[in-house]
């Protein structure tokens, strides 16, 4: 290489254009700073380090620095500043320089953790922690599951799609499917159920009285008979296709009937804040309901559950669900109104210690129930006690943007991948019973059918038009995080009352339409809501974000 060459060069790695002497000058001035700099920091720790070296030893230590001070200049940012008008191979080499940031630093940082993590459980917990192991399959499928979720966001698609595709092929496909069989059942199980407890934790804390009464009697209308009527429909056709019976074909309409607030309130905000909708309070309504929604689909298949698996006399069966039905009331009511007193406001910790004895009694509630054997009232009670906490919290002072379910939002985000990974682990693609896809199939598209028909004909009589109402209905499609949270209960009961095999092989048919159920209506809903918004809806003149509590248009029914 050439001298003119290899001053181009050095040139690009320093930063702007500048002739050669220049280059020579600043560089050996900057050079000479960072010298005096580094030379300055071990004179401050030993005064007399250089003058005991002697002149010549002085020299080389100096020429050291000098040396070393000029290499490290291609590789930092504070020697290598972007241009205003970067090209793409300047971002990609700017994005590499030290010290680490931005994307690069991120997942350098994120690598180091789980490197960390997976070394201290290694040395925790021994074997399990290595390659075989239930703990290691479990740190590989959490990773996985956050890139898988990462990969597909370019697309516009939900993340917890990829988490759950990645679940769906480490256990199907051959080479990598052992981590997928290597996971505890007893651990998934308890995986799930730990985002079911969060799950329930923010949709009751996210239903606000108040707010309710000011959305008119449209908001109950959306909730109810949309989820309703598509459960009965999956429990009729699903009776007559796949045979279901009754109980456990109400269970999976259940599953089925439930929309996913993880699809439904990002798309809604965005629209909101374009200005879609606003003026009638479209999203404010779609936002609201989706959450009743999945309180009456939560709670009708807790109880139905319970139901299934009771034992003994025909009059225990019969009085179980009511008697679960109560004590999930009353588990919620007491430590809900617990949570008014307990802590006291005035502590300086208040809202942390709130978050611990909300989370800790939704656990409770949910795997204290499985105990006792009541397990239907633990989704019930984790509910109820949400929402009692949150309406005396409310009257207390607390806002929407309250801290308790800031911090339930990080405790989702963590465990959301191994809810949707894990139910798509429990999907092994060639034992698949075609028959059971094929009706799966047939059975969700009627029910959706009837869903969108009925939640297009619930919303008239408002000040809706006709393509309002049609939007209503296709933003009313998503379904994922519910079906995820419950749709291997069944299974895992069976399985742990060891009910036997025809029990199991229904659990897994509910399983298996759950699974193809987000498969096809997460992004097909998401898209629907997003394209179909400004055809259908008219937009404001002026754009703004529009919070589901505080709706900006009373809808009268």
């Amino acid at each position: 290489m050439d001298n003119l060459t290899m001053t181009s060069f050095v040139d690009t790695l320093n930063g702007p254009a500048m002739d050669s002497s220049q280059h020579q000058s600043d560089g050996g001035r900057a050079a000479t700073i960072d010298a005096v700099e580094v030379t300055s920091s071990l004179q401050s720790r030993d005064g007399s380090f250089l003058e005991h070296e002697g002149p010549v030893q002085e020299s080389k230590i100096k020429k050291c620095l000098l040396s070393c001070s000029s290499c490290h200049h291609p590789l930092s940012r504070k020697h290598n500043p972007l241009s205003s008008n970067p090209t793409f191979l300047q971002l990609l080499k700017y994005s590499f320089l030290c010290p680490p940031h931005g994307t690069v630093g991120k997942w350098l940082t994120l690598v180091l953790i789980i490197l960390l993590v997976f070394g201290s459980l290694v040395s925790i917990l021994g074997a399990t922690s290595l390659p075989g192991g239930n703990i290691f399959s479990l740190c590989v499928l959490f990773v996985l599951a956050l890139v898988g979720g990462h990969a597909i966001t370019p697309l516009r698609l939900p993340p917890l799609l990829g988490m759950l595709v990645v679940g769906i092929l480490l256990k199907s496909v051959p080479g990598i499917s052992e981590i997928g069989k290597n996971i505890d059942r007893d651990w998934a199980s308890a995986l799930r159920n730990i985002a079911l407890v969060v799950i329930l934790l923010r949709a009751g804390l996210g239903l606000d009285p108040a707010a309710l009464k000011q959305l008119s009697f449209m908001v109950v209308r959306l909730a109810f008979s949309p989820c309703i009527i598509e459960t009965i429909v999956v429990a009729t056709v699903s009776h007559l296709l796949l045979g279901f019976p009754w109980l456990w074909g109400l269970m999976l309409g259940f599953v089925l009937s439930a929309v996913t607030p993880a699809v439904i309130v990002p798309c809604m905000l965005v629209l909101s804040e374009k200005g879609y909708g606003v003026e009638k309070g479209i999203p404010t309504l779609v936002i609201a309901a989706s959450t009743i929604d999945d309180v009456l689909a939560i709670s009708g298949f807790g109880i139905l559950l319970g139901i299934t698996f009771a034992e003994g006399e025909l009059w225990v069966v019969i009085l179980k669900g009511p008697f679960e039905v109560l004590v999930g009331l009353l588990f919620g009511l007491i430590f809900g109104v617990l949570c008014w007193v307990l802590p006291n406001r005035k502590e300086q910790e208040a809202q942390v210690m709130r978050f611990a004895i909300i989370l800790s009694a939704g656990l409770l509630s949910v795997f204290g129930s499985q105990m006792v054997e009541l397990g239907g009232a633990g989704a019930l009670g984790c509910l109820v006690m949400a929402f009692v906490a949150g309406f005396g919290w409310r009257r207390q002072g607390m806002t929407d943007e309250n801290y308790v379910d800031h911090l339930l939002g990080y405790v989702w985000e963590f465990f959301q991948p191994f809810l949707f990974a894990l139910i798509g682990a429990e999907i092994q693609l060639d034992q698949l019973d075609g028959n059971t896809v094929g009706y799966g199939l047939i059975t969700i598209t009627i029910g959706l059918i009837f869903r969108m028909i009925t939640s297009f004909l619930v919303v008239m009589g408002g000040e809706l038009s006709v393509k309002e109402r049609i939007f209503v209905a296709l933003a009313w499609l998503p379904k994922a995080t519910v079906q995820a949270a419950i749709g291997s209960q069944a299974l895992n009961y069976a399985r742990k009352t060891a009910a036997g095999p025809e029990a199991e092989k229904l659990g897994l048919q509910v399983l298996t339409i759950a699974v193809l159920v987000i498969l096809i209506t997460a992004p097909l809903g998401a898209a629907a809501i997003t394209l179909s918004a400004p055809k259908l809806l008219s937009r404001s003149n002026q754009a703004h974000t529009q919070s589901p509590g505080t709706p900006e248009k009373t809808m009268e029914a």
